[in-house]
């Protein structure tokens, strides 16, 4: 048989034969070639599907169009936090920004169109030519000076920020290769060891997510006999207050030890409301406390693994579990606080909780011992983030607390840019107003040098007031000015490379959401007036820094929730206990009840639009304007898709959309 031949069996119910074959290649037969009809068609067909997008294009961008119509015109009812945007000082400053940027962009656009403009003093050509050599001369030697000054500033700020990152997400990856994780010291072994527990429920006017909240802790597994659930209703809703006292009332005839507080004097928000709770004369017998807001389901085990973190560790006062979220796919923006909060418990929290045994107490899906409350002083209601108070305090008295990553409480994220906002407002207040409070306690407590510095450096001053202030100032501010003002023009490094570097490194904890990078480096910037805004309020104590306004939930449930719920009492039956339960007065509010259930029109919720980030928007887009102009290439592309991002925010296309 020659080296080069083929070999080749045929198989056949008759016989076998055995062909031989020299050159290989003649057993192929050769691809035949196109014909031109062929190439003519896939060509049509390819040009037909690309036409088929521009119709889906069109429609979407006519459906969006109409929308924005809609949220213009109803612009001047859309809320009354808007109306009083004109009289606050920072859209008051970005307005004449926006003004002063318009009337540069038209000088620039002059002097472009005379190009045989010199600037040569001896070559002038007019008082047109004249006043903008006035202009050029006078940005030179007195404005860029000031504003290079004040961008090297930022970006000093800029670079220790972002090495505070890199050394929290050192550490991060140094407790996963370490597989570094607390342990518990002994098991609880019978029911006599189980230590008594009160479960708090604080909520108000939370008509969504009362019941499964309710359920998620009256189905946690502990002795009956060791555990008290309290539900601390602040709700100013009559009809709403007597559901969830049905509710309480449905599951203590079931066997579980639960009780329903209501207060009549609401003084304080939640930090009032749990302080009241804490007055109660049974709380002296309890050891723990676990605090559970009202969107929060934990899994059944949730006692059975925090509590025991306790157990041989008497300095120990906290111990939180992280949160997970039920509804992180649900919009675009509940996908990118899903990144910003993964980067929060995954690195800061357990980093901060593994070598610092300090973090803020996240104000919920978190076990007190109730000395360790005691000792700090309680809840106190001189801030809107009493968590972040009495966990500070708890920390100048020598507590530890203790970090459970793989312990997670389901909640929901804000779906709506409203709400989300109202909520960012309140988390970046409240810690200006604290550090103002705590500084010189700080200062004087018995805690160590190095504990005391990363209070107020790095847990106050670094990650609550300077992370705003440069993002705000450096990208929303600086930038834009430097269009204008190309003598102090930033470095591409500072607007492009750092940050989708910190971007990366922030999302990592979330791997999924790596096709979000871009969006989530935009909104971070589009946030940072909110947060700014926030910053200075509470630093300077400003009306808007003490606004509570409780975060909007929809009541998502996860598939176990569902499956918890299917054995649920009809709506009849329900009715016919209230009207067993209740007396007179009770009977006469299952009346006003049904008048509230059958005729009333709900109120339909609408979107806004934001005039802050709107005159924002047009700001950026008027600097990258005039970027095109002297060819700049990374400025140009940052500010465009930064003023599209501020557009879209301002527009409220972004999050839950109800037109």
């Amino acid at each position: 048989m020659a080296p080069g031949s083929v070999v080749i069996k045929i198989d056949k119910p008759s016989n076998i034969s055995l062909l031989e074959l020299n050159d290989a290649d003649m057993f192929f037969e050769k691809q035949k070639p196109a014909s031109t009809k062929q190439v003519s068609w896939s060509l049509l067909l390819k040009a037909h599907r690309i036409l088929c997008l521009f119709p889906w294009i069109a429609s979407g961008f006519s459906r969006t169009l109409t929308s924005v119509k809609k949220r213009i015109a109803l612009a001047d009812n859309s809320g009354k936090d808007e109306a009083q945007y004109k009289e606050r000082l920072i859209y008051k400053f970005i307005r004449v920004f926006l003004a002063l940027s318009v009337v540069g962009l038209v000088v620039e656009l002059i002097a472009y169109y005379n190009q045989q403009w010199d600037l040569s003093p001896n070559n002038v050509m007019g008082l047109l030519h004249w006043s903008y050599m006035c202009w050029v001369s006078f940005r030179a030697q007195y404005l860029a000076p000031a504003i290079a000054m004040l961008s090297q500033f930022c970006v000093v700020l800029f670079m220790i920020q972002s090495l505070d990152r890199f050394i929290l997400g050192i550490g991060c990856f140094w407790i996963k290769f370490k597989k570094i994780k607390p342990v518990i010291d002994d098991d609880i072994e019978d029911a006599s060891g189980f230590p008594m527990v009160l479960v708090q429920i604080p909520m108000c006017n939370e008509r969504e997510v009362y019941e499964q909240s309710i359920a998620s802790a009256c189905q946690l597994d502990w002795p009956k006999d060791r555990i008290l659930i309290q539900v601390l209703d602040d709700s100013s809703d009559e009809i709403l207050q007597m559901l969830i006292r049905n509710e309480v009332n449905s599951w203590r005839e079931k066997g579980v030890n639960i009780i329903y507080r209501h207060r009549f004097i609401r003084t304080g928000y939640k930090a009032g409301n749990l302080h009241s709770a804490m007055q109660c004369d049974y709380v002296k017998d309890y050891e723990f406390v676990a605090i559970l807001d009202a969107d929060f389901q934990p899994n059944s085990d949730f006692l059975q693994l925090t509590v025991p973190h306790f157990k041989g560790k008497p300095d120990v006062g906290l111990v939180q579990a992280r949160w997970s979220f039920v509804n992180k796919d649900e919009n675009l923006l509940t996908r990118l606080q899903n990144i910003n909060l993964c980067f929060h418990f995954e690195v800061e929290q357990q980093v901060n909780g593994h070598f610092l045994n300090f973090f803020g107490f996240n104000g919920t899906a978190g076990v007190w011992r109730i000395k360790a409350l005691e000792e700090s002083g309680g809840w106190l209601e001189r801030t809107t983030v009493e968590d972040m108070d009495i966990a500070v305090r708890a920390h100048l008295n020598g507590w530890k607390f203790v970090y459970l990553n793989d312990v997670k409480v389901l909640c929901e994220l804000p779906e709506s840019y409203e709400a989300y906002k109202k909520q960012q407002h309140r988390w970046h207040s409240g810690p200006m107003q604290l550090f103002r409070l705590c500084l010189p306690a700080i200062l004087k407590s018995k805690i160590s040098k190095w504990k005391k510095a990363n209070l107020i450096f790095l847990f106050f001053l670094l990650r609550k007031l300077i992370l705003p202030f440069y993002s705000f100032t450096l990208f929303c501010v600086i930038l834009p000015l430097t269009m204008f003002i190309p003598e102090a023009e930033l470095p591409i490094w500072v607007i492009c490379y750092v940050p989708v570097t910190m971007s990366i490194l922030n999302i990592l904890p979330a791997p999924k959401s790596f096709p979000f990078l871009m969006p989530y480096l935009l909104f971070e910037n589009t946030m940072s007036v909110t947060k700014f805004n926030a910053m200075v309020s509470g630093l300077f104590q400003l009306g808007s820094a003490y606004e509570w306004v409780v975060t909007k939930k929809t009541g998502r449930s996860s598939e176990s929730d569902l499956l918890a719920f299917a054995e649920r009492e009809s709506k009849g039956l329900n009715e016919e206990k209230i009207q067993r339960r209740l007396s007179d007065s009770g009977l006469e509010m299952l009346g006003k009840l049904k008048e509230q259930e059958a005729p009333a029109e709900p109120k339909k919720k609408k979107n806004r639009i934001y005039r802050k980030e709107l005159a924002l928007a047009f700001l950026l887009l008027t600097a990258a304007t005039r970027s095109l102009l002297s060819a700049h290439g990374i400025h140009f592309y940052f500010l465009l898709f930064q003023g599209l991002s501020f557009l879209v925010v301002g527009l409220d296309l972004i999050g839950e959309q109800v037109e």
